[in-house]
């Protein structure tokens, strides 16, 4: 945030960066205004941001999740919820979430997800069988006595999700990665 924003910091207390706050003051609900949409458009103006800054913060780790429905949905909204803030578009505009998706040029951020857990699936896959990662997949865990309510989602069966939703083998995904979508690599830019 620094480094995006030299040009629009005021010496403290009239503008100060917290982690994931920023505090505006200014003697006048006008000037504290102008101060917010600088940082709006400048932001917004830097869309390149939010690929590399935020949405792998979001995405730390997510290769190994087993997501919920309702886990994705929530990722989701909480995404379209920053895309819009740094857009400066609201509910109220009525802009679709694909057009606000594209005017970033990123893809939703379940794909990314799914993308993730796949790559390391196959990165997984392509070790030697004797490596300790390939041996701790074959361990079985010895299921005790169920208790009541939904059985655990096990990463295999996301595994098997992802592949069907995809059409793809196990195979393309062991052996070279080739399955990524085409549209993907826009968001990579």
């Amino acid at each position: 945030m620094d480094i995006l924003t030299p040009h629009i910091h005021d010496d403290i207390p009239w503008c100060m960066l917290f982690a994931d706050d920023v505090v505006l003051i200014n003697e006048s609900r006008e000037e504290v205004n102008a101060k917010l949409e600088l940082w709006r458009e400048t932001l917004e103006s830097k869309g390149k941001f939010y690929r590399t800054a935020v949405r792998p913060a979001i995405l730390y780790g997510s290769e190994c999740w087993t997501i919920k429905k309702q886990q994705e949905h929530k990722v989701k909204v909480a995404e379209m919820w920053m895309l819009r803030w740094s857009s400066g578009f609201t509910l109220k505009d009525k802009v679709r979430n694909e057009t606000i998706r594209n005017y970033f040029r990123i893809v939703p951020i379940d794909e990314k997800i799914r993308e993730g857990r796949l790559r390391w699936f196959g990165h997984v896959r392509r070790r030697p069988i004797n490596t300790s990662i390939r041996k701790c997949e074959d361990i079985d865990i010895g299921m005790e006595r169920r208790g009541r309510g939904t059985p655990r989602l096990m990463r295999e069966r996301v595994i098997r999700k992802d592949l069907e939703l995809l059409d793809i083998s196990e195979d393309l995904v062991e052996e070279r990665g080739e399955w990524r979508r085409s549209i993907d690599v826009v968001d990579d830019l």
